[in-house]
Formats: C-alpha cells, structure tokens, sequence
C-alpha cells in the first residue's frame, strides 16, 4: 500500500568524495545504553539518532528485546544543526556509527559521498511510501533512507487566549492574522514567536504557497536556470519582514530555541507558536488543562499552507563494522511493533503500509495538508547543495529579521550562493 506520489530524480554517479560541509566542534551528546557494562559476548551496535533518549531508549529496549545477542550503545544530539555536526565529527574521526538518521540538510552529502548503504534491496524498505522513499533516493535511483513519517508544522494557538481578547476563529487570510497579532499586542500578550535559530516554518509555508500556485516546480527551475531565488522568494518574505518592522515579531526569535517557544507556550505567556507534531507530547504533559489547536500558516492573498516534508531516513554507513545488526534494528523500526511505538512516543504521522495511526485531535488540519500535498521544505525540494544552502539561508533570515537584510536580498545571496556552488 503505496500513500504519496513519487518525486522524480535524475539518474547519474558520482565518486566518493569528503563531506562538503565544514567540521565543527560539537557539545557534549546524551548517552545511554540499555546496560552500562554491555556482556562481551553481544554484538556492539552503535547508533545515532536525533530524537532524544525518551523516544530512543524504549525503542533500543524492545529492540534489544526482540534481538538479545545484540547490545545497542545509543548517542544522541538534537537537530539540526548539532546532529549534522555531530555526524560530520563521527564520519571524520573514524567512530561513525553503525545507524544514523540522514535528513534534507545532509542527504546530497552523505550520498553523492558514499558515506551510506544502498538498502535498495532490503525487504524493510517495502512498508515505506513511495514519496518517503523517494526523499532519500540518490541521483543512481539506490534508495538509501528509511523514512517511516511524514511531518508538517503549522501554527499552534491557545484558544483561551484568543478567545479573551474578541478573537473567536482562528485567521484564515493575512490581514485578519496581522490585525489579530495587534489586538493581542494592544492587550498585553506576547502574540507570536518562534525560533529563528535554524528555518523558520513562517517562511517555508509562504515560499511554499508560492511554489504551490506557480505549479511545485519552481525549484527544479532554478536548478536549471531557469527561474531565480530572488524571483521566489522576494514577495512571500516581505509580509514577515513587515511584521518586524511593525513590532508584531521581535527580534529575539533570532536567539530563541525550540524548547523555549515551546516553554512560553505551556506557561500561557505567549498567544501563538510555530510547532510540529513532536511539540504535542510536551504542551499535553506540560499544560494537562490547556485548550490548543493547529492551523495552517495564515498567507497574503492565499490559502493557509504548511511547512512539512517526509521525516528524515534511517540509514546504514557503509562502512558499518555491523551491517547485519544494523539491518536488524532498521527490520524492527519499520516492522508493525516499532511503527506503532515510534508513532505512540512521537505523535509522528507514519505513513507505512502495515499500521494505520491514530491522528491526535489537533493535528486534524496538519494530517489533511499532508493528504492534500499542501507542504513543502526547501531542503527537500533543492536537488543538490541543501547544506550550503541552508547555511546561507539561515544567516541572510536572521539578517533579516535584525532588519540588516531585505527579503530581495535573502533571493540574491541564495542565488549567488548557487553559482558558487556550481563553480559558474
């Protein structure tokens, strides 16, 4: 049972070459294990992951459950850019590990470089969407990435709150959701925040309603030179860089995390937040009585649309000192037991053929937007040079945001940031 549609890929090879990117020190990583003196006799799998060790460690638990002979030694380090970092650390000094997650910021790398296994073949692989697997497809047409969710994040909203100050619905169109910011600021609130730190799902939903109305395949246009980032980009940023400009976004969100948006909102100190599925487990945990719902990114002269992609892939080195082990954890991540666990401890949208998930209430509109192909992700839709261009991209935002940046001039960095990359 196949739920998406396939993207398309050319074909071509490549030599194995050294990650593009720059190698950077990292902090230190959470640790664990399911025993602290792993028995000698097991085997030694080790794995990375970016979801944190109370997703990981039930996991590693039932795995090691299900497979006794083998002893998992977990790490783990948050996304994006530390992961990133962090693998690029491990690839470099010798000590990558058996099992790593491969996302959009990272995956031209780790493939064109040689650096994971072709898992085409593998019988795991069968459960996975054909538009999942298709995100972590080479240029060769190898499948490398085993990716068992999809995700789309959107705008979460305190209904109280709103409610409070005359706001009873949700905004649908960009006039009312920027005259709904004033009215929370006139009152007192904090309307809106969100972290800057790494792509902002404000601006992946704009440039992706504008992509969606030009026909989805103004990326592959820039590739091929025909179409710019300025051309894209330019309208949909303006409005956001107005809100700045207007007091309704502060600048703060350039050094706010995820945690500490999610942080403001379970303490009702902040009307709206940019969140994901992932966000759902904390606000219910941290705020039991808090009344909450998600909406789609509110757009100027358009539909509310989504920041969303396919979850990133589990992949095996291809150096891996356990490549069985290694396909053996895969087996029990995509088999019916570790879907449902995954979904369970994650709110994740999993899109396998062999088990359906039970959508939480609030991320109705989210699961329909993913139905409806309402969602994109830059990372995802650029064929080649997501990490430089991701890079650049961050950097020329949070100029933006400190208003050192206008949004024509996010579009030409990225387009002058191409032609570097392309040697032109």
């Amino acid at each position: 049972m196949k739920h998406l549609p396939p993207s398309h890929r050319t074909r071509m090879s490549g030599p194995r070459t050294v990650l593009a990117a720059a190698v950077v020190l990292t902090t230190t990583i959470g640790v664990s294990g399911c025993s602290s003196e792993p028995a000698d006799d097991r085997t030694q799998l080790t794995v990375l992951s970016w979801s944190g060790e109370d997703v990981m460690t039930p996991i590693v638990e039932s795995f090691e459950e299900a497979n006794p002979d083998i002893n998992v030694q977990l790490t783990t380090a948050p996304p994006v850019a530390e992961y990133i970092s962090t693998l690029q650390n491990r690839l470099g000094s010798n000590t990558a590990p058996d099992v790593f997650v491969m996302a959009a910021e990272n995956k031209t790398n780790l493939i064109e470089g040689g650096f994971v296994m072709d898992l085409s073949d593998e019988p795991f692989m069968d459960v996975a969407s054909e538009f999942n697997t298709a995100t972590y497809t080479g240029p060769d047409g190898a499948e490398y990435g085993l990716s068992l969710s999809s995700w789309a994040s959107g705008i979460m909203y305190n209904k109280g709150i709103l409610e409070e100050h005359g706001i009873t619905e949700f905004p649908q169109d960009w006039d009312s959701f920027t005259e709904a910011l004033q009215t929370l600021k006139d009152a007192g609130e904090v309307p809106f925040l969100e972290s800057w730190q790494g792509f902002p799902t404000s601006l992946g939903s704009s440039v992706g309603l504008a992509n969606y109305e030009q026909g989805g395949n103004v990326d592959a246009a820039i590739f091929e030179g025909d179409a710019t980032f300025t051309e894209l980009w330019t309208e949909p940023l303006t409005p956001w860089q107005e809100l700045f400009q207007d007091g309704l976004i502060t600048t703060d969100v350039v050094g706010l995390t995820g945690d500490q948006v999610v942080d403001e909102f379970v303490n009702e100190r902040v009307a709206m937040i940019t969140a994901g599925p992932w966000n759902i487990t904390a606000v219910r945990e941290g705020a039991p009585d808090l009344e909450f719902d998600f909406a789609g990114v509110p757009q100027a002269g358009g539909d509310p649309f989504y920041t969303g992609a396919a979850s990133p892939g589990w992949a095996i080195y291809s150096e891996a000192k356990e490549p069985e082990a290694a396909k053996a954890f895969l087996s029990f991540l995509a088999s019916e037991e570790g879907v449902q666990q995954f979904q369970e401890l994650t709110n994740d949208m999993t899109t396998t053929s062999n088990f359906t998930p039970e959508i939480d209430e609030a991320l109705t509109q989210p699961y329909q937007a993913l139905l409806d192909g309402k969602f994109y992700l830059p990372m995802i839709s650029w064929p080649r040079y997501q990490d430089a261009l991701y890079t650049e991209l961050v950097a020329q935002i949070q100029l933006m945001a400190q208003g050192q940046a206008t949004p024509e001039a996010v579009g030409t960095a990225l387009d002058a940031r191409l032609t570097q990359e392309e040697g032109k």
